[in-house]
């Protein structure tokens, strides 16, 4: 299989091609520089040269130009300069077969998970809950998998949280101390990522990962591209989607070793926002799902503008390297570049931390890997020019891309089947009507007759004190009948 073409190595006059073996796309990958040194064309190139050879990719598109995969690019005199200077075979203007994805479904078409297949570690994260709380949440959904109801929306999710409210006591002795408080705090979290525009999120249909995975009748990988403008507003969620994403990828994907090429290229931009303020548990997920996931054949690379903004235990699972400029005007710059400098393989004609701040834009220095897993010297590369549009496209020719999509019309239109919320709502109904007093002119009557008809009244109905717990004890025999019924109805399907 032919290798991608990075670029050609320019550390000395007789420089030749710079690759990416495919067999080692797998291995991950750091690209990372100060903003408008060429990153966002790196990472296009990048997508181009995997689609090319039948690779899948999913990746951000945090400023609106990577959407320009989609469309021609213009060729002008410059690039087809640049081109033959590469050496880059063939070169001429090429769109990409590309499916737009938002989370919002504005730019692309929706993507949903539910809040079960979410779990509550990732929406512990996106709701900023402490530690408490998040235990909390735990248990509701505990008791959403014992009780058979369906946790799909952020509506079942209210509707569990009313649940618990009211169980309390029963539920704190059943699955531990569960306190008015913490319930009252994620209720207010849950609402304030609604009103963050959140809630589309959760629902159905959820994304299918052979969605993620598609290749075209002609062999070409298609490029998943999602619309991040608006979410990156919302670092949080932006993050979690994305860590979520690469988890259900590790979890779902079986194991196949190494293979000739990746079977998925996953492209996480803006990476410092998935480790800036992580807990530790968290990290440590990361760092075991981006060290297991190689052996399910999926390649995860980074993107950012330090090479220290990803921790050290993942920056060495990144075999392959893309380094553009960084500029060192302060003590945190300079650290950064002695960081880079320092985790390259090193090339005797290329002093590396004085190169890093004179690289212009459209070069790096670059190591990839080579047959056998060894980092090849570092190499000053002139990075080669994607075939497609270097930025954003039109609203035209965006409806044009979805309009001929495959898979619009599954994901396009929600679906809200019977699940948690309408279930519990079914319920309460039912115990108001199982719960109501008879008529009061019937009550009254007997109780004017006095003797005998006060106290049975009294039996039957019970003094005022006496009222309140036999309703409750009503309802109750309510709930248990209801929960059985949900139980046997439901209880084969499971989280979701």
């Amino acid at each position: 299989m032919d290798p991608i073409l990075i670029g050609k190595a320019v550390t000395t006059p007789d420089g030749g091609p710079v690759h990416l073996l495919p067999a080692l796309g797998n291995r991950h990958g750091l690209v990372a520089g100060a903003t408008g040194t060429g990153k966002t064309v790196t990472l296009t190139t990048l997508a181009e040269g995997f689609s090319r050879i039948g690779v899948p990719v999913f990746m951000a598109d945090v400023k609106g130009d990577v959407a320009g995969l989609a469309v021609p690019g213009e060729i002008g005199d410059a690039l087809r300069e640049r081109a033959a200077r590469i050496g880059v075979p063939d070169y001429a203007g090429e769109a990409s077969p590309v499916v737009f994805w938002d989370l919002f479904g504005v730019s692309g078409h929706p993507v949903r998970t539910t809040v079960s297949e979410m779990g509550p570690t990732l929406l512990a994260r996106i709701l900023e809950l402490n530690d408490t709380q998040a235990g909390v949440l735990d248990i509701v959904f505990k008791l959403a998998d014992d009780r058979g109801l369906l946790l799909l929306d952020l509506d079942d999710l209210r509707a569990l949280l009313g649940l618990v409210a009211e169980e309390r006591k029963a539920v704190s002795s059943e699955y531990g101390l569960v306190s008015a408080p913490s319930v009252a705090a994620i209720q207010r979290a849950v609402l304030r990522l609604e009103q963050d525009g959140g809630a589309p999120f959760f629902g159905e249909p959820a994304l299918a990962l052979d969605d993620l995975m598609r290749t075209r009748s002609d062999g070409r990988g298609v490029i998943g591209i999602l619309a991040a403008d608006r979410l990156i507003l919302k670092p949080r969620l932006y993050a979690t989607f994305l860590l979520w994403l690469l988890s259900q990828l590790f979890e779902t994907l079986p194991e196949v070793g190494d293979l000739d090429k990746p079977r998925l290229v996953f492209v996480f931009d803006e990476a410092h926002l998935l480790f800036g303020d992580a807990p530790a548990s968290l990290q440590q997920r990361i760092e075991q799902v981006v060290r297991l996931v190689r052996s399910k054949g999926v390649g995860v690379y980074f993107c950012s503008q330090f090479p220290d903004d990803v921790p050290q235990a993942v920056l060495g699972q990144l075999g392959n390297r893309v380094q553009h400029a960084l500029r060192a005007y302060t003590p945190r710059d300079q650290k950064a570049v002695r960081t880079a400098a320092q985790t390259f393989a090193p090339n005797p004609a290329l002093d590396v931390a004085a190169t890093i701040a004179t690289l212009k834009t459209g070069e790096a220095l670059v190591s990839m890997l080579q047959a056998g897993g060894a980092p090849a010297p570092v190499e000053h590369t002139l990075i080669a020019p994607p075939r497609c549009r270097m930025g954003a496209i039109t609203e035209a020719e965006r409806a044009r891309v979805r309009a001929g999509s495959p898979v619009g019309a599954k994901y396009d239109a929600a679906v809200n089947r019977e699940s948690a919320a309408e279930l519990l709502a079914q319920r309460a109904q039912a115990s108001t009507a199982a719960g109501d007093a008879p008529p009061a002119k019937s009550r009254d009557a007997d109780a004017s007759e006095g003797g005998l008809g006060q106290k049975l009244n009294e039996f039957l109905f019970g003094t005022k004190r006496r009222q309140g717990a036999v309703q409750a004890a009503g309802k109750q025999a309510v709930r248990t009948i209801t929960n059985r019924i949900v139980r046997n109805l439901l209880g084969g399907i499971g989280r979701r």
